[in-house]
């Protein structure tokens, strides 16, 4: 089976878009249908996460049947601040109904955000992860939900409970309350808010994605993080997912 890497992002968004689906397995541990995905596309071939409507676990603080989409809206935000830690992301129906289709990304079972920070090296990736978390109001960031590639690259999963419009954010990351966010945090926050104000193609997709308040509080969120310029303090909590890993 041919490596994503060797093909660049469109390329892998529209096979995870268009390409046929067959189910291999599902993955362990998981609180919603997880579902291992084969994607054959053209002459590409990779595996993906599927993660369909119907296998949601119903919450009672998020509209049940919209954790696939949020997942979605995860990546675009991502990718419009340039951060690119959250693997290609989209939208379509499978062999289960509608759902969210992500590269799936090999990676070493061993590590994850404790054991990256103890390594060291991470720390600057760590820090944008972190204001991501902020502004998307991730309500479930795990150390167990970042990955260390093969390659080493880290990689940021399972955004299903994010966007909220009340805040929400529980994380294993509060390290860095009340440092200055870095200069190319602050910058890509700024991007980012440029692009939604002029109304371009990510502006459009979340509000696709999401419902009209919870982009309206995301908006908010961000002109907070930009205006303070530092990383939050804990709200009244609870501030911690459980378990943490």
């Amino acid at each position: 089976m041919d490596e994503p890497q060797e093909f660049g992002v469109a390329r892998v968004l529209e096979a995870l878009s268009k390409g046929e689906l067959s189910v291999e397995a599902s993955m362990p541990y998981s609180s919603n249908y997880t579902l291992l995905t084969r994607v054959r596309h053209e002459d590409l071939e990779l595996l993906a996460i599927y993660k369909p409507r119907r296998g949601e676990r119903p919450l009672w603080d998020f509209p049940r049947g919209t954790l696939y989409r949020r997942e979605a809206a995860a990546y675009l935000v991502s990718e419009g601040l340039g951060f690119d830690f959250v693997p290609p992301t989209v939208v379509r129906d499978g062999p289960y109904g509608v759902g969210m289709l992500q590269l799936f990304i090999a990676n070493d079972e061993e590590s994850h955000l404790f054991t990256l920070l103890k390594e060291g090296g991470y720390e600057e990736t760590i820090r944008r992860l972190c204001a991501f978390d902020c502004l998307i109001n991730n309500a479930d960031r795990k150390s167990g939900h970042a990955l260390k590639g093969l390659d080493g690259r880290l990689w940021a999963i399972d955004h299903g409970i994010c966007f909220h419009f009340e805040p929400k954010l529980r994380t294993v990351l509060w390290d860095f309350v009340g440092e200055r966010l870095p200069r190319d945090v602050t910058e890509a926050l700024c991007q980012l808010r440029a692009r939604l104000n002029a109304g371009d193609e990510i502006a459009r997709l979340l509000d696709e994605l999401l419902e009209k308040n919870e982009v309206r509080a995301m908006q908010r969120r961000l002109d907070r993080l930009i205006d303070s310029g530092k990383f939050p303090t804990p709200g009244s909590g609870p501030n911690v997912p459980w378990p943490p890993v």
